[in-house]
Formats: structure tokens, C-alpha cells, sequence
């Protein structure tokens, strides 16, 4: 029997990994439908080179400009999520929920209940919605697999092991294109530099948040959320090669690593194939990275922004939402040369610090819609202050 697929954010780094190992594979998978949000070129070519009968395109001039190009009939084209009853008839076997963003927010949200497994890519849903997500998961008996390198790490070691028995959680930072800069350069390097990451591929927005570090400080909330852990338990280890994913401290004294090749195709592959399939290629244990692993405590010096943890609340709440819509808004001032680089961390911490988002750590999340009309607004006011 087939297994039954959808992949949200198909042409996007992560989707593009996927169906790479679906074609080398060659397994009896049936893709029920593809999303993207503005790569409609892409997609159809995606769609006719694994016959795909349906795909969703959330832009709107992006969903008109793929109806005029698609000659193939037989493909279906979508414009909203909404859609979904007319796609599925029954449920899926598999999810990836790969767009980034606040955008992945609904999409993820409103496949759960079409799906036995998902797996998400999309940290906004985890950082802003779990609550939301894990009622949702729970109500419909749907399987989550975090994707992210290091949660993915976390999650295959202690999915089995009681919470209780971890005496802390440490995830692995590269420190990102700067880790060997002194703090007094940082405003000459070139943008160039910064967002050519040492050792992995990424996004823009992304290789800034590594470079400031504000990815990590992302990444312990999802840990705090995903595995119902304190924050006082999950700490942050610089490891410039990338090669150790995360270290699980036990209350026995045990503690044990997690290594695997610097490429997102080794967790990606992991949530889809059973435990029986063998990873191809199936590389040897790197006795060199090994031997030189360079394990080092994180400077708050050197990475300011990692002060944010300090004013994250112990139970979830907008506030979450907030920090996201500051960094990304901060963020894109930066890419769009409105600000320097040292400004990045400055600035996201004054935001954070207002009285005005400080109320939002008392606030719960109800519904996936307040948390997007909450970011519009932010991001708003952000660029309003900017100026």
C-alpha cells in the first residue's frame, strides 16, 4: 500500500531535501498535494516530475500567474488551505510542514486534523502556537517528529525516557559566520560575510539570526515547549563544527551525544522512513571531528542578544509572538541596510524591554489568528520606530 504524503513548503530548502530522498528511494509514496506560497514555477514542475494531481499556492497574483502557465489539466490549483476537504479524501500517512515564517502558522494549524504524522519545519508555530498545536495534535491523535537538527537530535533519544530522569538539555551552536571576530569589527564586516554560514546552507534572515544568535535563544523555547522542560534545564554549547546536535545530561550521571553529517537530509529522512530503512549514503563515524570537537560556554559578550532569555515568562504567552515579530522586523531593517549589525541585538532587546509588549507576558494565546493579527501589529509599530 501506498503512503499517502503532502508536503507543505515543497520548494522551499527543506521540501526540496525531502523529495530528493523520495526520488532516490523510489518507495511507494503517493503525493497527495504540494504547497508553496510564491514559486509557482517551481512547484508545477514538481508537481509533473512526481504526478502530483494538487497543489495549493497561497499568493494570490503568484495563484493566478500558475493557472495561466499550467497546461497540464489533469493538475488541480489551489489558493487557500481552506481547500483541504477538496483535496483529502481521506486521511494522510505523512505531513511536512516546511514554510517559514509566521506565514506556516495556519497551514500547520489546519493540517492536523488531515494527517496521522506531521512533521514540522516551522519554528513560528512551535515558538508562538505549541499550546494551540499540541490541543490540536492531541485531539486528533496526530504524530509530531520536531525537524529542526537539534530538536530532531532530542526528541529520537528521549522520546522513550522519562522527562523526569534529565537533569539538563544542551543544544549545539555553531556560533555562526562571526565566532572568531572581535566585538569591535563587527560593524565592518560585509554583509556577504555574514550570511555565508560556516557550515551549514541558509536562508538569509536565518544566517543573520545565527550570526546574533538569536536563533538559539529561538531554539530554547521550542525545547522548553516541545519536551516540557524548564528553561533553567536547557542550556546552549558552542560547537563550531555542527557535528555534535545536542547532549542529554541524565540524573544517573550519563550523558550522551548525538552526532550525525552536517546536512537536514539525516532528520528529514528519519521522520518519513521507517527505522528499518537504511540512510544512503551511509557515511562512517568522523574520527576528525571527533577528536576535535572544540566544545566552548557561549559569551553573553559576544552575543548580547542571548540576554533575552532573562525576560522570557516561565509559563507561554504572546509575549513569544512578540519577540519573533521584533527579530524578524529588526532583521529585515538590516538586510535592507537601514541598520548596522551591532544595532540587531540593541535593538531587539530595547523592543523587548517595552512596557507596552512587557504586558504581553500575561497574555495566553487563544486562537492562531490573535497571534498573527498580533504580529502585523508589532511589525508595524517596529517599522514606525525604526524610521
Amino acid at each position: 500500500m501506498k503512503q499517502r504524503i503532502a508536503i507543505i513548503g515543497s520548494t522551499g530548502s527543506i521540501g526540496n531535501s525531502l523529495l530528493s530522498l523520495i526520488k532516490r528511494k523510489k518507495r511507494n509514496i503517493k503525493i497527495v498535494f504540494l504547497a508553496a506560497n510564491t514559486s509557482f514555477k517551481s512547484l508545477l514542475y514538481q508537481a509533473k516530475q512526481f504526478n502530483v494531481r494538487n497543489i495549493i499556492i497561497t499568493n494570490h497574483k503568484c495563484y493566478k500567474n500558475a493557472l495561466t502557465l499550467n497546461k497540464d489539466k489533469k493538475i488541480k490549483i489551489f489558493n487557500s488551505f481552506d481547500s483541504l476537504k477538496k483535496i483529502i479524501d481521506k486521511k494522510l500517512d505523512y505531513v511536512m510542514s516546511a514554510f517559514s515564517g509566521i506565514d506556516g502558522l495556519k497551514p500547520t494549524f489546519k493540517i492536523i486534523k488531515y494527517t496521522r504524522k506531521i512533521a514540522i519545519a516551522n519554528k513560528e508555530s512551535i515558538i508562538c502556537a505549541w499550546p494551540i498545536l499540541k490541543k490540536e495534535l492531541t485531539k486528533y491523535k496526530t504524530e509530531f517528529i520536531p525537524v529542526d537538527s537539534e530538536h530532531f537530535s532530542i526528541w529520537s533519544e528521549i522520546k522513550n525516557h522519562n522527562i523526569k530522569k534529565i537533569k539538563r538539555i544542551h543544544l549545539t551552536a555553531s556560533g555562526g559566520p562571526l565566532l572568531n571576530i572581535k566585538s569591535k569589527r563587527l560593524d565592518d564586516i560585509d554583509i556577504t560575510q555574514i550570511l555565508k554560514h560556516p557550515t551549514w546552507k541558509m536562508g538569509k534572515k536565518i544566517s543573520v539570526d545565527s550570526a546574533t544568535m538569536m536563533n538559539k535563544c529561538f531554539e530554547i523555547i521550542e525545547a522548553k515547549n516541545i519536551f516540557d522542560i524548564s528553561y533553567q534545564k536547557i542550556n546552549i554549547i558552542i560547537h563550531p563544527d555542527s557535528y555534535a546536535h545536542a547532549i542529554i545530561e541524565y540524573n544517573n550521571g550519563l550523558f550522551k551525544i548525538i552526532f550525525h553529517d552536517t546536512t537536514m537530509k539525516i532528520p528529514i529522512f528519519n521522520t518519513i522512513f521507517s527505522k528499518n530503512e537504511i540512510y544512503i549514503p551511509n557515511n562512517k563515524l568522523n574520527y576528525n571531528k571527533l577528536n576535535n570537537l572544540k566544545f566552548q560556554n557561549i559569551s553573553i559578550k559576544k552575543y548580547p542578544v542571548m540576554n533575552i532569555m532573562k525576560l522570557l515568562p516561565i509559563k507561554h504567552s504572546m509575549f513569544e509572538t512578540i519577540l519573533v515579530s521584533v527579530n524578524d522586523t529588526v532583521v529585515d531593517s538590516y538586510l535592507n541596510n537601514k541598520i548596522k549589525f551591532s544595532k540587531i541585538s540593541k535593538m531587539i532587546l530595547n523592543f523587548a524591554n517595552k512596557k507596552e509588549f512587557k504586558k504581553y507576558k500575561k497574555i495566553y494565546p487563544k486562537s492562531i489568528d490573535e497571534i498573527i493579527n498580533l504580529n502585523k501589529i508589532v511589525k508595524t509599530k517596529i517599522s514606525e520606530f525604526i524610521k
